[in-house]
């Protein structure tokens, strides 16, 4: 029998939703190691091939905190944590969300120097409009993968051709600026085999995803994209499959150190595994999480239950069935 090379196994890609290194998380990065907030979750990274989250916080040493527009919360952590996120294996960020620039274009252009120099990629944020909406694209066994990200969040930090910030885009698709984002997907998927669309998206809460961003991610996928990443609203929200793509409205926390609400759960959340096999992408796997002193961790047997059970309700009003996989103790959802 010939044995099964590396190539001929299904590539995995793995993302978490939002990773803030900032406040309690950078305080205890400075006792404790690099590797410390991924906690018993790191040997899943380790495992995939492509590992991607979006970085909620101002990766730099620089700047002063935003103050051209009110805004609560600003969070920095030291520019020395790049190394957790190498620690991971991570190969790119989504930098378009709205605490890129808590430390104004000082610290954006700090982070965006450090991130270069740890050899992570990044999308979503850039000196220029043309950087901040250009794909992040590299090689994996053999495959291309390519990642583009926007928000509509801060309107304030869009960036222009010489004006650095955020890659903004209403999520409206009659507006210009969702026009040129999907010319930018159809582009783009010309050249890579796999592309992923990262969305910071939509207001805080709620379990269903906003009616705009159904026909918004449907959108996304007609021009090309092979999968939604969508985030911003703190907590997990259902996964679609749309033209055999899925589409994860909300990936929810991953890394924080935020007060929990007890009925919307914010520190529950999963690792999100797609795999991609013979030109398709077959199956996800979703390993589920909780925040637990700053770390993620993975949800012990109770709390397992009930992230599953949820997450099985969510998808089934997008009629989307998620089953348990016990051996793995995850959640599955085939595609084909």
């Amino acid at each position: 029998m010939k044995k099964k090379s590396q190539a001929d196994s299904p590539l995995r890609v793995l993302l978490v939703g939002d990773v803030m290194l900032g406040r309690l998380v950078n305080e205890m990065l400075k006792e404790q190691s690099a590797m410390y907030p991924w906690g018993d979750t790191l040997p899943l990274f380790l495992e995939a091939d492509v590992r991607i989250c979006n970085l909620e916080c101002a990766l730099t040493d620089l700047g002063a905190p935003w103050a051209v527009t009110p805004k609560m919360f600003h969070f920095r952590s030291d520019a020395k944590n790049v190394e957790t996120l190498t620690a991971a294996h991570i190969d790119a960020v989504s930098l378009a969300n709205n605490h890129t620039l808590d430390f104004d274009v000082e610290g954006l252009l700090h982070m965006l120097s450090t991130l270069r120099e740890a050899s992570i990629r990044y999308a979503g944020a850039g000196a220029t409009l043309s950087e901040a909406a250009s794909p992040a694209i590299w090689n994996v066994k053999g495959k291309t993968i390519g990642l583009l990200a926007c928000t509509d969040n801060q309107p304030e930090w869009e960036a222009f051709d010489e004006q650095p910030g955020v890659w903004y885009v209403p999520i409206s698709l009659e507006d210009p600026r969702a026009k040129q984002l999907l010319e930018a997907v159809r582009n783009t998927k010309a050249s890579v085999d796999l592309l992923i669309v990262s969305v910071h998206w939509g207001p805080n809460w709620g379990k269903a995803p906003p009616a705009e961003h159904v026909p918004f991610a449907h959108a996304l996928i007609d021009a090309g994209a092979d999968i939604i990443f969508g985030h911003s609203g703190h907590i997990v929200r259902g996964i679609e499959l749309y033209r055999d793509r899925p589409i994860l409205y909300c990936a929810g926390n991953f890394i924080d150190d935020y007060a929990v609400d007890d009925v919307e759960r914010n520190d529950q959340s999963y690792v999100f595994v797609v795999e991609y096999d013979r030109q398709a992408i077959s199956r996800l796997l979703l390993y589920p999480t909780v925040i637990r002193a700053c770390q993620a961790r993975r949800a012990r047997q109770g709390e397992r239950r009930v992230i599953a059970a949820r997450m099985r309700r969510l998808c089934a009003r997008l009629h989307t069935a998620a089953g348990w996989f016990e051996q793995a103790e995850c959640q599955e959802i085939r595609v084909k």
